[in-house]
This record gives structure tokens, sequence and C-alpha cells, in this order.
């Protein structure tokens, strides 16, 4: 078992790092966070135009024609740069939903627009705080009309549909997709740690809605996906990590106390060496849910909710100890220390919580060695 990037991917990191160097600094980041705009339009075109959002979409749909590998590839790089962007819910979900359950004309319609940043997907699951179940899902559809509300919904406020849970008419949960500019929808933006990543509330009233899927498999599908997306989502969680740990070393390096750099005390070496043994971990792991994502393996539910918590550990330890390390001037808001804080904690509440999927590796390690034993 290979568990390393081809050299060609290892280019293509490369060739994505210099872009978004170029195209994403920091500023750029900062234009999001204080401006008007809920992302970064010529950003995500340039993506697109370099074949990044098509990466895992077939070419037949206007896509790249590439693996899930690249895509884990853009999703490190994309986590570094903190891009204010849709990615994750256009691509890690509403282009799988598309490409898993689908049908010809949906994906006809939908993926080409996605693969070329001509249109933004989401998906909408959770109805308010807590971990949400098929119990809990009270949205429904009668008649091809769906009523009910979502929230938060990721990028809800951009996108022009989303892929919603719902209750069909015999109370079984469904997956619907919905354009959200059609009557019967209305989006109201929600405030959040990081506005770079908008959140929104989408309320539906008898909202048209095309069903995705087979009727009563909607729970199964969206585990699936959300499974798939968990593994992306922890590599951009790995790539901020990284960043995080880089510039904490650097300013340790740089930054003199008592006629030496700061990262000669044993204190700020403690500090570092916990970061880079959390963040080599999340590393471990997530190459670990790459492998089990792109062959298909049977162990994708344990390895994906592996690398989702240990992955979101090592943003948020990393993230905060960045300030911790840059001392006094590492809370101004002058210094980037904030803007990886803000998104660590953003993330770490995307597709679940870290306490939902550490429960969900509790129940699954657990089935697995049931049926080991049995």
């Amino acid at each position: 078992m290979n568990l390393d990037f081809s050299d060609e991917q290892k280019q293509l990191r490369d060739q994505i790092r210099r872009f978004l160097s170029e195209k994403c600094p920091s500023s750029a980041v900062r234009a999001i966070l204080e401006g008007p705009e809920s992302y970064d339009k010529a950003l995500y075109r340039g993506l697109a135009e370099m074949g990044v959002l098509g990466a895992a979409i077939p070419e037949e749909f206007g896509g790249s024609g590439l693996t899930h590998l690249e895509l884990c590839v853009v999703a490190e790089e994309l986590g570094r740069a903190l891009a204010p962007v849709p990615v994750s819910s256009s691509i890690y979900l509403a282009a799988e939903f598309l490409i898993q359950a689908g049908t010809s004309k949906q994906k006809e319609l939908w993926l080409p627009k996605l693969a070329a940043g001509e249109a933004i997907g989401t998906f909408a699951l959770s109805e308010g705080q807590g971990r949400t179940t098929p119990a809990r899902i009270s949205a429904k559809v009668e008649g091809g009309k769906l009523t009910g509300v979502k929230f938060p919904v990721a990028d809800g406020d951009v996108a022009d549909f989303a892929v919603v849970a719902a209750r069909d008419e015999k109370g079984k949960v469904s997956l619907y997709l919905v354009e959200l500019a059609a009557a019967g929808v209305r989006r109201e933006t929600l405030e959040s740690i990081d506005p770079t990543r908008g959140q929104a509330r989408l309320v539906f009233d008898r909202a048209p809605a095309e069903l995705l899927g087979a009727k009563g498999d909607g729970w199964h599908i969206a585990s699936q996906v959300r499974d798939r997306a968990a593994v992306l989502m922890a590599f951009e969680q790995l790539g901020g990590a990284d960043r995080a740990l880089e510039m904490a070393r650097d300013y340790a390096l740089e930054r003199m106390a008592f006629g030496r750099p700061i990262g000669s005390f044993q204190g700020i070496k403690h500090i570092l060496a916990d970061m880079y043994v959390s963040a080599t971990l999340a590393r471990s792991n997530c190459y670990y849910g790459a492998w089990a994502l792109v062959s298909g393996a049977a162990e994708l539910p344990v390895a994906a909710a592996t690398a989702r918590v240990s992955a979101t550990t090592a943003f948020q330890h990393c993230a905060k100890n960045n300030i911790q390390v840059h001392g006094g001037m590492g809370f101004t808001w002058a210094f980037d220390c904030h803007l990886f804080y803000r998104r660590s904690n953003a993330l770490a509440l995307a597709l679940g919580s870290q306490s939902t999927w550490e429960t969900l590796l509790i129940e699954r390690m657990s089935a697995g060695n049931a049926e080991t034993a049995a």
C-alpha cells in the first residue's frame, strides 16, 4: 500500500500553491472578511479555469476526469490559503450527490456548471443545533412541493441550488434538488465566526422540489456522500494546520527576546513540538482516508471519521497555539493568526461537530468489532 501522492500529483500541488500564493494572499481573505462579498468570485473563476473544480467530475459532464486523490491535493492547498470560495459545498457535496444519485438529466444540467464555476450548490441537512438524525428531520415534500426550514446551510446565501434532506409522502427521508431562486424559497444570512465562509437559513414554503435518487434512500445516500466529503474536508483542515504551524515556527525563529530567538526557549519548543505531532497524526489519518476514498474500500466509514476527528483536533490545536506563540501581537487584528482561528472553528462544525464524528467513529468501530467477533 503506497500512502503517498505521485510525482504528478505533487506537481499539481505545487502549481495550485503558486496560483493561490499569487491570487489568494491574506489580503484577499481579509477583503472578503471585511467587505460586502460572500466569496472571492475572481478566485473561484480562476480555479474553474484551471480545471480544479472539475477534478473529480467525469469528463462527459465537463470535468477534468481526474480522481479524488487530485481533489484531496486541491483541498489541502485551499485549506493552507484559507481560500474564501464555496468549493466544499459545491464540489465535495453537491457534485458528489449528483454523481452518486443524479439522473442523466440532472447531471447534464448541473455538473458542467459546477465544473465551470457557473453555478454553486450546497447540501441542506441540519434543522438546528445538535446531532442530525433521521428522526430529527421535519422538512417534508408533498406533491413535489417542499416545506420546512434548514439551518445552518453552508454557502446557502449564494448557492443556486440545494440538495435537501426531507421526508417524502410515506415519511421516509429522501433527497430533493431545489433551485433556490424559485418561488417559495427565502434565505436569511446568518452571522458566524468566519464570514469568509457564508452560512444561511433556508425557509421553504411549498417550493418546487425534484427527487434526487431513490425514494426513501436519502439517509443512506447522504451518509455515503458525507463520508466522502469528510475526507476532503479533513485535507482542508490539514492544510490549515500545517500553515498555522509554519507561521508559528517562522515567528519563533525571528522574534527576539533577551538577545535570542524565542524559539530557543523550552516553553516555545514544547508548543511547536505538540503542534507538529498533532498535524503529523492528522496527515497519517488523512492519507488513510484518501486511500479508502479512492479505492472504494469497506474501511471508508471508519477512515473518514478518523481523518475528520484528527484533522479537526489538529487544526484547532495549531490555530490556537499559533496565537500563543505570537504572544500579545497574535491577538491583534493586524496579524493573520485570527484568520486561521476563525476558519478552524468554522470547519470544526461543518458536516457535523467534533462530538458527532467522535460518536460515529465509536459506533462504526464497535460495529466492526462485533462483526469480527461474530
